[in-house]
């Protein structure tokens, strides 16, 4: 049976790590601006807040892990009242040692692991749309191992860096997503894995996308209602099985056209279409250009 998680991420194509250490002592505040891009936290001691623009402000402590799929602007700070200092991480370059935020001298009163990554696909904004906007995991120790693992071969230049970093962040974010997969986390991805008859027929479009599905096959499938399936799934996703169902045949279909050697038939025979035509007038409908000049531009 197909994993819809693990065929998100490997469609997603993160790569691109960095990381770095983070501290802070006495009064502080940093306030970044929106970043677009995914980033990671591992708090290894101590605790601070961390107030994410549209969420509720959270108390990071010691064991915490943080993923914010598409980064928008926060402030990270100690707990004194403080007037944080404003970084725009698209136009400041990235340091290149571990930062120390507030007093400089003693021992800090938080130390942190983060990082950012980047996600190499030309459908990632309505993937990670799928996703939590903030995944907050405490007492985390595999996911804190995993980003000390990032940190380490980040900050190395040994043979198969890029490689090892590359399936370390996949590890990363399969953990990470799987370990807040539940009825409460946000209508996504993450919440139809959660629902077990939603997942089934998530697994179904995503292990024969070839086949026609209608609703009422995939509610037969579930052993639910054409209209309680139908309600059910878009409550869960948020999206209606059939929107899902064709993002997704147009997320893979613009992944196989990239690689430039696949037929168009064969690549319409694939996301579930009976001929190049068909394929090309939806394609250019749900994307704006036809596929052979998408495939041109990318």
């Amino acid at each position: 049976m197909a994993d819809p998680l693990s065929d998100v991420i490997t469609l997603l194509r993160p790569r691109t790590v960095f990381s770095k250490g983070i501290s802070g002592a006495g009064a502080w505040g940093v306030r970044y601006a929106d970043f677009g891009q995914p980033s990671f936290c591992a708090v290894l001691e101590g605790s601070c807040l961390l107030a994410v623009d549209g969420q509720e402000p959270l108390t990071l402590e010691a064991g915490d892990f943080v993923l914010l799929p598409a980064t928008p602007g926060f402030t990270l700070s100690g707990f004194a009242a403080v007037t944080p200092r404003f970084i725009d991480p698209k136009v400041e370059p990235a340091p290149t040692e571990d930062v120390r935020h507030g007093r400089q001298e003693g021992d800090p009163d938080v130390r942190l692991l983060g990082g950012y990554f980047v996600f190499d696909s030309p459908d990632a904004a309505l993937l990670v749309s799928l996703l939590p906007a903030l995944i907050h995991i405490r007492g985390a120790q595999r996911l804190s191992l995993l980003v000390q693992l990032v940190a380490d071969e980040a900050h190395d230049q040994r043979a198969g860096r890029d490689l090892v970093l590359t399936r370390l962040v996949d590890v990363l974010l399969v953990e990470a997503l799987r370990s807040t997969s539940d009825q409460h986390s946000p209508p996504g991805l993450l919440r139809g894995l959660a629902d077990a008859r939603i997942a089934l027929a998530m697994q179904h479009m995503h292990g024969d996308l070839a086949r026609s599905w209608t609703v009422a096959q995939l509610a037969k499938e579930v052993a639910l209602s054409r209209s309680a399936f139908f309600d059910r799934f878009t409550r869960t996703v948020g999206l209606p099985p059939m929107e899902y169902l064709l993002a997704w045949r147009m997320a893979v279909a613009k992944d196989l056209l990239r690689e430039q050697d696949v037929a168009l038939a064969e690549i319409a025979g694939r996301v579930g279409y009976g001929s190049a035509s068909t394929f090309s007038t939806a394609f250019s409908r749900h994307v704006g250009v036809p596929p052979g000049k998408y495939a041109r531009g990318h």
